[in-house]
């Protein structure tokens, strides 16, 4: 069994609650580690069997692209695609963050974790 890691993915997207961040938007993070079985492309060394992880930063950017009020919401849409898509992935955990969120204060971040086994 194998991890592969998408790691920070950056996107600048329009999530949340408050006028100006429908208006201006932010910038958001988004890290995906998947459990799978890389064995077969261990010894073959060929892409079409393993995870195109293109494919997976494809499916995140999409979801990115729709503007949602809540990361919860967001973080939810990206965790489902990614395993009506990826059969092959056994499981995974998600992390969204939204850097520099309009708290009041210096935070430099607020973030969501999900996770999911794929029972396809």
């Amino acid at each position: 069994m194998s991890i592969i890691t998408l790691q920070n993915m950056k996107f600048h997207a329009y999530h949340g609650c408050l006028d100006f961040e429908k208006r201006d938007g932010n910038t958001f993070l988004v890290s995906v580690e998947m459990k799978l079985d890389t064995y077969l492309a261990g010894i073959t060394d060929n892409l079409e069997d393993t995870l195109n992880y293109q494919e997976v930063y494809d499916v995140v950017k999409r979801e990115m692209e729709i503007p949602s009020n809540l990361i919860e919401h967001v973080a939810r849409r990206i965790l489902d695609a990614l395993v009506k898509s990826f059969p092959q992935i056994e499981s995974l955990k998600l992390k969204l963050t939204k850097l520099n969120p309009p708290l009041g204060g210096d935070v430099e971040g607020v973030s969501i974790e999900l996770s999911a086994t794929n029972n396809t």
